[in-house]
């Protein structure tokens, strides 16, 4: 669950995405430069990067400090430490 502000940010994250993947499906179906279709890939994986920083930041404001006031630490823990091995594989 977000707040409306923050999901706004989020969808609007989603969309921009959205349309880089569409350029980038449209580079590799054209047969573009490899280098340039490998720098949009670039560009798409900084901007789920930063999409993940926002849902992260969102999750710790809204859900850990709520989590950890109502008994569910131990929860809390475990949700961000394997979000934490998960992002370091």
């Amino acid at each position: 669950m977000m707040l409306k502000p923050n999901r706004k940010k989020a969808v609007s994250r989603l969309h921009i995405i959205q349309g880089q993947l569409k350029g980038l499906e449209k580079m590799v179906h054209d047969n573009k430069y490899c280098i340039d279709v490998i720098r949009l890939s670039l560009a798409i994986q900084k901007s789920l990067q930063s999409f993940n920083k926002h849902m992260l930041e969102n999750h710790l404001k809204e859900h850990v400090s709520h989590q950890f006031t109502s008994g569910k630490d131990k929860q809390a823990i475990k949700e961000l430490s394997d979000i934490y091995f998960l992002n370091n594989k």
